[in-house]
């Protein structure tokens, strides 16, 4: 398939259809409005909410270099699953590519200081069974091994039924509970969907806003080094630009996006709810096997559940404790301590949040005099 057109002309052909469709692959000549729906408007708001869960980074083995493949291909996610799969969906970010053979001018095989990763394709249907169908591919991994690392991963992603965004002007558009559901996906670099150009950012969104009920965007971006939190301004690091990330998310709300999902710092970060719609500023690492550094904050994994209305209102949300251990392998955290970290930070850097995340998890709104 040609994902550069046949997807730009099939994925809005099915306005009323029940099933998912490809992500869109827009051509620079094209605007969202002329590929986001076929010409057909939202749907009204009287279907049904959508309980979204989300997770931060997730890199399940590379066999670039050797020797970073678990040892049962299946162990990575097994323990998780039962948090994964208790949603309408599920979304992650897949840091790196699926690509069975290909070469990288990123690294040199044998170098111990730089990072790319390969995923083998057939740890593909280990997503899938885990319970994702939502996944992210811009990041600084995702070209580890060119447009032909991306491109496998977004036609095994396709034939996996798992809706993804990434490569810059895709977008991906399904039907979920009655819900047209759009997912765009930022990253730090104008090979995706670019973070760093915000009012751009803000005229797609408010384009894909105008044919969809629910629009999710997901971005990575942020420093590294372990900062958790979210600074005023720009970031930078190793020199690059990593986007304001609060500008960037108030500007895609504005324009129309109904939940933001943040990763790239490796950490978890705070939580605002501004305007009625949530912003999770990082998800840090959920599933980073054998290539990460796992300690402390970077071992916290926590899982985002939101619920959004029929139009796309924050209705309810909470955070599940996870941790990963040994090389990377994610389980349920039963002393919550992810919970306690994301309270603090996001009451430290949104004290004018419309929520408060309390001691249990819970994301609640504020009330008159809280």
């Amino acid at each position: 398939m040609n994902l550069s057109s046949v997807s730009l002309v099939l994925a809005f052909l099915m306005s009323g259809a029940q099933c998912s469709s490809a992500p869109i692959d827009l051509p620079e000549s094209a605007s969202a409005d002329s590929t986001a729906s076929g010409g057909t408007a939202a749907s009204d708001t009287t279907g049904a909410s959508l309980r979204i869960r989300a997770v931060g980074d997730v890199m399940i083995g590379t066999d670039f270099p050797r020797g970073y493949l678990p040892p049962d291909d299946r162990s990575v996610l097994t323990g998780v699953h039962d948090l994964l799969q208790d949603a309408d969906l599920t979304f992650a970010n897949l840091e790196g590519p699926f690509l069975d053979g290909g070469s990288s001018t990123k690294c040199a095989p044998t170098s111990t200081q730089c990072y790319a990763f390969r995923t083998p394709t057939r740890y593909g249907q280990y997503l899938a069974d885990a319970g994702i169908d939502m996944a992210s591919l811009a990041n600084n991994h995702a070209q580890d091994f060119g447009e032909e690392g991306r491109t496998s991963t977004m036609e095994m992603l396709d034939r996996l039924g798992i809706h993804h965004s990434g490569r810059a002007g895709t977008v991906a558009s399904f039907v979920k509970n009655g819900r047209r559901v759009a997912l765009v996906a930022y990253h730090a670099a104008d090979h995706s969907n670019w973070l760093n150009d915000e009012p751009a950012a803000g005229r797609f969104i408010a384009e894909v806003a105008a044919t969809h009920d629910v629009v999710i965007v997901s971005f990575h971006g942020g420093a590294e080094g372990g900062r958790i939190h979210v600074p005023q301004g720009r970031e930078t690091f190793l020199g690059e630009d990593r986007g304001d990330l609060r500008l960037f998310a108030h500007t895609v709300v504005d324009a129309g996006a109904d939940l933001v999902l943040g990763s790239g710092p490796h950490v978890p970060r705070g939580v605002e709810l501004y305007k009625g719609r949530l912003i999770a500023y990082s998800l840090g690492n959920f599933a980073t096997y054998g290539r990460f550094t796992i300690r402390g904050n970077t071992a916290l994994a926590p899982v985002l559940e939101v619920t959004v209305g029929p139009d796309g209102a924050f209705e309810a949300g909470r955070i599940l404790a996870a941790k990963q251990v040994g090389e990377g392998i994610p389980e349920a955290d039963p002393s919550g301590a992810v919970i306690g970290l994301m309270r603090e930070l996001s009451a430290e850097d949104f004290p004018d949040s419309e929520a408060t995340v309390e001691a249990d998890g819970r994301i609640v709104r504020r009330t008159a005099g809280r």
